[in-house]
C-alpha cells in the first residue's frame, strides 16, 4: 500500500511539474506578446524590437475590393522606423488573447484586435504569431494579421 501511494505521489508531481511548466510557457508567451504592443504604444522601437528575430517574417492577408484574398510582405525594419518615430497620437492595438498553443519550443497564438489613433477607433482583425522558445526567452519569428474596418464587434 505504502508502494502505491509513493507511486501515485511521483505521479501527481509530475503532473503538477508539467501544468505549472505548461503554464509558465503561457504566461512568458503572452508577456512576449505585450511587450510588442506595449512598446507600440510607448513609440519604443527597441522595446518593441526585443521580442523578434531578426529574421521575422511580416504579412498580412488583404482582401482587394473584388474579394479576391492576397498574402502581401511588409518590411520589419520599416514597422520599427515607423514606431519609433514621433507620431501624435498613441497607437493602442487592443488584444484578446483567444488561443495559445504550445508544443515544446514552439508556440502558435491567434488574437483578435481592435486598434485605436489615439482614442479614435481604426480598424479591426487578427493577429497570428508564431514564436520560438529561444534561449533568451518566447521570440516571434512569423506575424501575419488581417485589416478590415466592418464587422469589429
Amino acid at each position: 500500500m505504502k508502494f502505491k501511494s509513493i507511486i501515485g505521489a511521483l505521479i501527481g508531481l509530475l503532473l503538477f511539474g508539467y501544468a505549472g511548466h505548461a503554464q509558465n510557457d503561457e504566461q512568458a508567451v503572452k508577456d512576449a506578446i505585450m511587450t510588442m504592443f506595449d512598446g507600440m504604444r510607448a513609440g519604443d522601437s527597441a522595446m518593441v524590437h526585443s521580442v523578434f528575430t531578426d529574421e521575422v517574417v511580416f504579412q498580412r492577408v488583404q482582401e482587394s475590393s473584388d474579394g479576391k484574398a492576397r498574402v502581401v510582405s511588409s518590411d520589419f525594419k520599416a514597422f520599427l522606423k515607423a514606431i519609433g518615430t514621433p507620431h501624435p497620437k498613441v497607437w493602442d492595438e487592443r488584444i484578446e488573447f483567444e488561443s495559445i498553443m504550445i508544443d515544446g519550443k514552439m508556440a502558435s497564438v491567434w488574437t483578435p484586435f481592435k486598434f485605436y489613433l489615439g482614442d479614435q477607433f481604426s480598424h479591426c482583425g487578427v493577429n497570428v504569431f508564431k514564436l520560438y522558445k529561444s534561449d533568451s526567452g518566447w521570440k516571434i519569428f512569423h506575424l501575419v494579421d488581417t485589416n478590415r474596418r466592418t464587422d469589429c464587434d
